[in-house]
């Protein structure tokens, strides 16, 4: 709820600034896409509370993997014969880098937690094809990110008060904050707005599959917060973890770079527009 606020305040006073309206022609791709994404953010906390965090991670950040998967499923409903194989080896890569810096374990009791992690993946794969679509269609990002909080802030109002009416402790649900607790509020929904600003003009202006590559160094920064705040320490596997991960994205990102640049798989506006995630393929 408090980073739905946050974002949805932030980005509307950054609208205003830069003179723009949150008025949209496309108000139901807002909805579906708000809906899914807000989806997949409470399958992912509850799947953080029910799984060592290194399990929830790896299974989360699986998205690129659905991501790839539904690209393809969708090239051959359409009978579509190129498939970005270079790029998706790209992704299996950085997903087994993940692996070896996480090095996730579940036991057996665990497995409801697993499928829940796993269908917050496929879910954000899905919210990230909508960014994808809307950005395409012409949205500006900060419509996109605003009407992101406000479904995130309103899911996140409905679903405090529903559990406050089943909590015999109503000061466990709504309760005062301290200066700590609101500055560390203020930071986490600051900086939840600014990455969701950066991956959705990611989407919309990169190839899909290459960004959803580099989003794996999500895992590199969290370790390397994670030795500068609690002291943590990585193993040999951890550390060559880490390079795969990084590997993998340089290879994805050259290879885009130089196919770019070979003029190869150039499409025209007319055809972004009438089938946008069918020029993924």
């Amino acid at each position: 709820m408090y980073r739905g606020l946050i974002g949805a305040v932030f980005m509307y006073a950054y609208i205003k600034f830069q003179r723009g309206s949150i008025r949209t022609p496309l108000p139901w791709h807002h909805l579906t896409r708000g809906l899914i994404g807000v989806a997949s953010m409470w399958l992912w906390f509850y799947a953080i509370s029910r799984l060592p965090l290194a399990t929830a991670m790896t299974l989360n950040y699986m998205s690129p993997i659905w991501m790839a998967a539904i690209l393809f499923a969708w090239g051959w409903w359409r009978g579509q014969n190129r498939f970005e194989w270079r790029l998706v080896v790209s992704i299996l890569m950085s997903f087994a880098g993940v692996i070896l810096l996480l090095r996730p374990a579940i036991n057996a009791d665990q497995w409801f937690g697993g499928l829940v992690a796993l269908t917050s993946g496929m879910l954000a794969a899905l919210a990230y094809l909508q960014v994808r679509h809307l950005g395409q269609l012409g949205e500006p990002e900060a419509r996109v990110v605003f009407y992101l909080s406000a479904t995130g802030l309103v899911s996140g109002l409905v679903g405090t008060t529903l559990t406050t009416s089943m909590l015999d402790n109503k000061a466990l649900a709504w309760h005062a904050h301290n200066g700590v607790g609101l500055a560390l509020l203020l930071a986490m929904g600051a900086s939840a707005t600014v990455a969701q600003m950066a991956m959705t003009r990611a989407y919309h202006l990169g190839k899909t599959l290459v960004t959803a590559n580099l989003q794996y160094t999500g895992i590199i920064f969290s370790s390397i917060w994670g030795i500068l705040i609690w002291g943590d320490m990585l193993s040999w596997l951890g550390w060559l973890g880490i390079v795969v991960i990084l590997v993998s994205g340089i290879i994805a990102t050259f290879y885009n770079m130089r196919k770019l640049r070979s003029g190869i798989g150039t499409i025209t506006t007319e055809k972004m527009a009438a089938d946008p995630i069918s020029t993924e393929i």
